[in-house]
């Protein structure tokens, strides 16, 4: 229950000290989140643990800025990312010819 994960997330506020059922539990919610934005939508997950400073790399593409702004903003209010995640920098962009952006952002 939420109440339940809030209650741990004060005790001791370590992803990895919850119990894999719990954290299995918390990435469902988590993911089904992000399955409100399928077909706005495609993500590219890598992992870096023990590489750098982030266990995790999150690339999302979409064709219209307000979809990823839009799944950020959700996403981050899901249990386990508002009680356990430590955002790093996020950076957006477009990607075509020059012409076609210059026209996207007129």
């Amino acid at each position: 229950s939420l109440r339940r994960q809030r209650q741990m997330c004060i005790r001791d506020s370590n992803w990895y000290r919850l119990e894999y059922d719990d954290r299995k539990e918390l990435m469902y919610e988590h993911g089904a989140s992000g399955r409100q934005f399928a077909g706005r939508i495609v993500q590219l997950i890598t992992a870096s643990t023990g590489l750098d400073d982030w266990e995790w790399g999150v690339t999302l593409f979409g064709v219209k800025m307000d979809d990823l702004k839009d799944t950020v903003y959700t996403m981050r209010y899901d249990t386990a990312s508002a009680l356990y995640a430590d955002f790093g920098p996020f950076y957006a962009g477009m990607v075509g010819p020059v012409d076609a952006i210059m026209a996207r952002t007129a």
